[in-house]
């Protein structure tokens, strides 16, 4: 009758759970850990230089809001026409990204380094555009005849010859 007892106070069902429980984890604990061995022989590199098209588009987008809306910018130094914007902005990313994969040939830097050389060339280069534009304007507003030079390369070779 003890027997009977014992055996009736203690439910069969919960060890069946507590079976089921650890028989269900187990699979899940050895797939997880084979997916882990796995996964370092197989681990992708992420590399943040070159940028991709998709990045470099976006830079040209925004070069084209900043130059050409009312901005602190714009503020200072006036807005571009959207049209010279577009045109302007594209070759300040081309300049900018062609400075920092020259830099990036010539020494070995990380992905970020090479990175943040391009992102101060994109910045330099659009200053030097605004001050020459803004230059320009106010020249030709006094009075004084200046010629036309075509683009901003010009200033940019003129802002180098003064710095060196």
């Amino acid at each position: 009758m003890a027997d009977e007892e014992t055996s009736a106070t203690t439910p069969p069902s919960s060890n069946t759970v507590s079976d089921q429980d650890s028989t269900m984890e187990a699979p899940a604990n050895e797939s997880l850990e084979s997916t882990t061995t796995t996964k370092p022989s197989s681990q992708a590199t992420f590399s943040i230089w070159p940028p991709s098209q998709r990045t470099r588009d976006a830079v040209v987008n925004r070069l084209i809001e900043t130059l050409s809306t009312p901005s602190v910018l714009s503020n200072r130094y006036g807005t571009t026409p959207p049209e010279e914007s577009s045109y302007t902005a594209r070759i300040i990313e081309e300049e900018a990204f062609s400075s920092a994969a020259s830099s990036a040939s010539a020494s070995e830097d990380d992905g970020i380094q090479i990175l943040q050389v391009y992102s101060k060339e994109v910045s330099k280069r659009m200053l030097d555009v605004v001050k020459a534009r803004a230059a320009s304007s106010s020249s030709s507003a006094d009075g004084a005849s200046q010629p036309e030079t075509g683009g901003f390369a010009d200033s940019n070779v003129e802002n180098n010859e003064a710095s060196s």
